[in-house]
């Protein structure tokens, strides 16, 4: 034996980097293990799970026993699946190196959520695919939180046109109601002046129904801007409706078959009725136009209460749900979205006006109340118009309010004010008809120094939009120099602008001959023949 070889080779480096190595890959496991929000595993080239963690369980509900070996196409959508977007996924991941992407995905009870998915590919040294590692968080909240947001968005810019709309939309019917009153009022004058003539009183007839029919659509201008003058008072909608059966059965002919569902009693509303049976109405010719083969339409009332937090956009109080349900050919989507837009009609041309429905929005918003459409295509449409109950205050027997006569008869002088010159000259024409002196001034300024040189004036008719001096102020000076002169606004609008004395009695417009003999007749009733006013408001 001539001894030992002996070879000895220091492995120092390489023990300390299988240590790192081993501790590195720990690490990674115990940050992985560690992560709860985010779902992050290993897919193996086919897409089967080859790996994990906590956050993985918690989110799409597996254990790691249950999943291990399973294929990740199981978190998708039937839809999904059916559409290859799993093995898509996997494609563009091997090709492109990575995949993004965000869809519903499938928990393990079968509830879905809105998973932000990335999937990565995983390499060798060599460039070959090892497999994938997949990272999945559930957004659920934040895309619903968005989609809110959105939502609010839309909601504010739809609520802006709107108002637009309704400014412009209340101006331009104000304008026309003062032009449609001195039409009226001029072809009403001319209508008493001119002895019956077949030739000439029949057009004279036709043009007064025509300027008629122009001041109701004024009328639903101003209720859908909310600018009309409303007259709010208690009364009972189960009365209401049954006194204008006939007009609706009317309204809808004989195709057409009315039913009421009411129950025994129901507290009485606060609105104005008068718009409410128009509203009503127009609702049957709606109803009417949807049915061309006939059907019936459902009339029916409920009383609801409303809590703090409702989600339904009223106040929380008592309610009477008041619904108009037909069965007609019903609205898609885009349709019933459109529905109370103004001048949006799927009428033909000349048919419908598309303020119906905004002109019924706009008086139950007006009410305190609501309008809330309901339908589907082919399956009718259901109006449901929710109105506050009265108040105990508002509760009073129905008075009826004879119109006081002249005291004393007679004419009187009477100073009218107004910047148009076509309504200014329309009302001094129906004044001087009735038989009283008429004194003309196109602004407060004016009139005032006319009331300075004139001591014997009776009344006193003022515009309220005029330049300078509003109908209100100029009511205002008139009280500071005569005290005791009681004042009357007739206006169009349901409020006049911050600063007025809304306080005054007012007259709505466009009034008639008749209308402002009444309440001429009315104030001279209240006082002094020498201590009168009746002050005309935009």
């Amino acid at each position: 034996m001539l001894g030992f070889a002996k070879i000895t080779r220091d492995f120092s480096e390489r023990r300390r980097a299988e240590i790192e190595l081993r501790q590195s890959a720990e690490q990674f496991r115990i940050l992985v293990q560690g992560v709860a929000d985010y779902a992050i595993y290993m897919l193996d080239p086919e897409g089967h799970v080859s790996s994990w963690n906590p956050g993985a369980q918690r989110i799409k509900g597996y254990t790691q026993q249950e999943i291990l070996g399973q294929h990740f196409s199981r978190f998708y959508t039937e839809e999904d699946r059916t559409a290859g977007l799993p093995w898509r996924a996997l494609d563009i991941a091997a090709k492109d190196g990575r995949f993004e992407n965000e869809g519903w995905r499938v928990r393990k009870d079968g509830s879905r959520f809105w998973a932000s998915v990335v999937i990565d590919a995983i390499r060798g040294d060599d460039g070959s695919l090892l497999g994938f590692a997949k990272v999945t968080r559930d957004i659920t909240e934040k895309r619903d939180a968005q989609r809110k947001l959105e939502q609010a968005q839309e909601e504010l810019f739809q609520a802006q046109k709107m108002e637009a709309v309704g400014q412009l939309t209340g101006g331009m019917a104000h304008d026309f109601n003062n032009l449609l009153m001195a039409v009226l009022g001029s072809l009403e004058i001319m209508r008493k002046r001119i002895a019956d003539n077949p030739n000439i009183t029949p057009l004279i007839d036709n043009a007064i129904q025509g300027a008629q029919r122009g001041a109701a659509l004024t009328q639903r201008m101003l209720a859908f801007s909310r600018r009309q003058e409303l007259k709010l008072e208690a009364f009972d909608v189960i009365e209401l409706v049954r006194n204008m059966t006939d007009l609706l059965q009317g309204a809808m002919g004989p195709s057409m078959m009315i039913e009421t569902h009411f129950p025994l009693g129901l507290p009485r509303v606060k609105s104005d009725p008068n718009q409410l049976e128009n509203a009503l109405l127009n609702l049957a010719v709606n109803a009417r136009d949807s049915m061309p083969r006939g059907g019936s339409l459902v009339i029916a009332a409920r009383c609801q209460e409303i809590t703090k937090g409702e989600a339904r956009g009223l106040e929380a109080g008592s309610y009477i749900c008041l619904s108009v349900r037909d069965e007609g050919e019903g609205m898609d989507e885009e349709t019933l979205a459109n529905a109370t837009t103004p001048f949006f009609t799927t009428k033909g041309v000349g048919k419908g006006t598309g303020l119906g429905l905004p002109m019924i929005q706009g008086l139950m918003a007006q009410s305190g109340g609501k309008l809330v459409l309901k339908s589907c295509k082919g399956e009718g449409t259901t109006a449901e118009l929710w109105l506050p109950v009265a108040a105990e205050t508002d509760m009073r027997a129905d008075e009826q309010v004879a119109e006081a006569a002249p005291a004393g008869g007679g004419s009187f002088n009477i100073l009218a004010v107004d910047d148009d010159a076509l309504v200014l000259m329309n009302t001094a024409l129906m004044l001087e008809d009735l038989g009283h002196t008429v004194l003309q001034a196109y602004s407060g300024e004016e009139a005032l120094k006319l009331m300075a040189d004139h001591d014997n004036i009776h009344l006193v008719i003022t515009d309220h939009a005029m330049p300078r001096m509003t109908g209100s102020q100029f009511a205002a000076a008139i009280a500071e120099r005569l005290p005791d002169l009681p004042v009357i606004l007739a206006s169009g609008y349901a409020e006049l602008p911050a600063g007025s004395n809304n306080d005054l009695p007012r007259l709505p417009k466009p009034f008639n001959q008749q209308q402002l003999a009444a309440v001429i007749a009315k104030a001279v009733g209240a006082g002094p023949v020498a201590n009168i006013t009746v002050a005309d408001g935009k």
